[in-house]
């Protein structure tokens, strides 16, 4: 790929539309990172956001599109994020078969209109991080931008096929984070240069800065950091998190780990799940816990960790992962569908403990108060090394500069 230095480029701002959702947090999770990342480099780029969920609603209410969900009175992020705080992710399959057929079912109408979005938009360089629409969104953007680059962010660590997040169809860019995804691509036929790997998942750059540049910078400072939460500053220490909704296995999961009472401490991010933060904290016995409810400062409790405890959602993953924490999850009938392959990842890079179910959540953590068992899974993931965020940000200049060579 020929490349050219941005100093060089002919306009001021290059416009980057980001097609995002509301279903989970890690759409727009990844949008803020990439933008993160650009202003810190301040790259020549003015951001635009769709989010397909609004725009989604608003075609069904003007009976524009089909869509199923509204006869249910909610909207389908709506239901997603209701699953996820419930536990009723086995659910997801009927899901994700309804949403591929409401996407082929309105094919048509969803070109048409982003023919006419496109017109009104004109950007320079649309990035999808969502899944399901990819076809339908550049095949309307090339009908009235030819040439226009369209890059897929895969935010998961492997594709769903068919018509999940790889279009062989398209003249798509599509980045994968993981070696799993770029197998997929090739096997469905995606162009090889149309194939882009990076070294992990996008993550907001905050994950990147270093003890000594954060409050809790440093062992000393950790331990200080702890006391200040109520916690004990040498005990072993766990962060569990469940996504910006939380999630009720919570509950279960700091009943059964008060067994270990005063040899473990446990912080609990419940994100927008106040009644989760509320019984937590009122069901506190003799073990250490520190609750809190949705809040920016992840980086600065995954600091005060020495392992994590939760879904295995691709960006809470990579979050801990970077922290240098050693993972333990779960897989069973209603781990999402998507984010299955990432337990086996899990085992196959020995970064952390699949579990069949929580309720085995003992049994894992009992390794990990084992010095020697501990060390192990620690090396393994100081081994990694994720730059996504910012290989991701290069990845798009040089598109943006073989762009212009060619024009």
């Amino acid at each position: 790929m020929k490349t050219m230095q941005s100093s060089s480029y002919p306009k001021e701002k290059f416009v980057i539309n980001v097609i995002v959702g509301k279903g989970g947090g890690g759409h727009y999770a990844t949008y803020h990172a990439i933008r993160a990342v650009a202003e810190q480099q301040q790259l020549p780029w003015h951001f635009q956001v769709t989010d397909m969920d609004n725009i989604a609603t608003d075609l069904a209410q003007q009976n524009k599109v089909k869509n199923a969900y509204e006869m249910l009175g909610f909207s389908g992020h709506e239901l997603y994020n209701r699953m996820q705080k419930s536990g009723w992710t086995w659910l997801w399959p009927l899901k994700m078969r309804l949403n591929k057929f409401l996407v082929k079912l309105n094919y048509d109408a969803g070109v048409k209109f982003f023919e006419e979005y496109w017109q009104k938009q004109q950007p320079d360089l649309v990035v999808s991080v969502m899944p399901l629409f990819n076809k339908a969104l550049s095949e309307s953007l090339q009908r009235v931008k030819p040439g226009t680059p369209y890059v897929t962010v895969l935010i998961d660590f492997a594709d769903y096929p068919p018509a999940f997040w790889l279009e062989p169809q398209t003249e798509n860019y599509t980045v994968c984070g993981n070696e799993k995804a770029v197998e997929q691509g090739r096997a469905l036929g995606v162009k090889e240069d149309r194939i882009i790997q990076t070294s992990g998942m996008v993550i907001h750059p905050r994950f990147y800065e270093s003890l000594e540049g954060n409050a809790c910078g440093g062992l000393r400072l950790r331990a200080t950091e702890r006391q200040k939460l109520g916690l004990n500053p040498d005990c072993l220490t766990g962060v569990v998190m469940f996504g910006g909704n939380g999630s009720k296995a919570m509950l279960e999961i700091a009943k059964r780990l008060e067994c270990f009472g005063e040899k473990l401490q446990l912080i609990f991010l419940c994100g927008r799940n106040q009644e989760l933060a509320e019984s937590l904290r009122n069901n506190q016995g003799i073990q250490k816990r520190f609750v809190t409810t949705f809040t920016e400062d992840v980086p600065y409790y995954m600091h005060l960790a020495d392992f994590f405890i939760g879904k295995p959602g691709p960006g809470s993953l990579s979050e801990a992962l970077t922290m240098q924490l050693p993972v333990i999850v779960e897989r069973n009938f209603s781990t999402l569908i998507h984010e299955r392959y990432n337990t086996n990842w899990v085992e196959q890079k020995q970064v952390g403990l699949v579990l069949r179910n929580f309720r085995d959540i003992q049994k894992a953590v009992e390794q990990f108060l084992e010095p020697k068992t501990f060390a192990h899974y620690v090396a393994n993931v100081a081994a990694l090394n994720n730059r996504a965020v910012f290989e991701v940000a290069e990845i798009l200049q040089k598109i943006l500069a073989t762009k212009l060579f060619h024009i």
